[in-house]
């Protein structure tokens, strides 16, 4: 009630809110691209396991808030620098980002690979439900504790945290089929959001290293290259209902001819 009354925690929470819903695009990014590789009456069911995982562990996480906190503290020094658990598992994630855009990238442009360096056999790069499932596990633990960090950051109050937190994933989760369904039915949007995974992935391993990466930013040329994007896809459906028209007048004209 002493927070519900205090204008600074109500600008806490909106600021939180609006960072977390940020950064759960990068989450959920992922996983549409992965569940999209499953059968279609498999992906609602995966999307809501990866985000309810991810809800799941943003909770046990503030839990143990304490510790989280000591996760920043450098635990291994190499090379005359000193890396957290955080920074490890940063790394970790952004490498395993990397590997796994690359991955995608190599299948959407060779459709019909052979045996190759990815350890795949062939084939489009499909992947089992339960292999999806495990990836989007190994992803959503990496963005929650960068999640959970950046929120110990802005507010000192864990009830603001876990309000901002439970409002992103509501959000993720009604966000999560229309994105799903809209990178499947739009190709070229495959490849720009593979593309936004790789420079995600590259920006955490940085961070990870110790070199701090204005997220605005990342976020900026994200949303430039999405407004590009857009006018593209503006232009080509402009095109098809031209050539419609004109195969249309053709059709009239031909019926018109003696």
């Amino acid at each position: 009630m002493v927070l519900a009354g205090d204008p600074a925690a109500w600008a806490a929470l909106g600021t939180l809110i609006a960072m977390e819903v940020v950064l759960g695009i990068d989450n959920l990014l992922f996983i549409s691209i992965l569940t999209n590789k499953l059968p279609e009456h498999q992906r609602s069911q995966a999307r809501l396991i990866g985000i309810g995982a991810a809800l799941g562990l943003r909770l046990v996480l503030l839990s143990l808030v304490f510790i989280i906190v000591q996760l920043t503290e450098p635990v291994v020094t190499l090379f005359g620098q000193g890396f957290s658990w955080r920074d490890i598992i940063l790394i970790a994630g952004g490498l395993f980002l990397v590997w796994k855009a690359t991955k995608e990238i190599h299948h959407n442009v060779d459709p019909h690979p052979g045996p190759d360096m990815f350890g795949d056999k062939g084939g489009a790069g499909t992947i089992g439900y339960s292999a999806a499932i495990g990836q989007i596990l190994l992803l959503d633990l990496v963005f929650s504790v960068d999640s959970i960090i950046t929120a110990v950051g802005m507010t000192d109050y864990v009830e603001i945290m876990v309000i901002a937190v439970v409002v992103t994933v509501i959000v993720m989760l009604v966000a999560a089929n229309p994105l799903g369904n809209f990178i499947s039915q739009n190709p070229t949007v495959v490849m720009l959001a593979l593309s936004f995974l790789l420079m995600i992935g590259m920006t955490l391993i940085a961070e990870g290293f110790g070199v701090k990466v204005p997220k605005g930013y990342i976020y900026a040329a994200m949303a430039f290259s999405a407004a590009v994007e857009a006018l593209n896809m503006l232009s080509r459906r402009a095109r098809m209902r031209g050539v419609k028209r004109g195969h249309g007048h053709l059709s009239n004209g031909e019926r018109g001819t003696p």
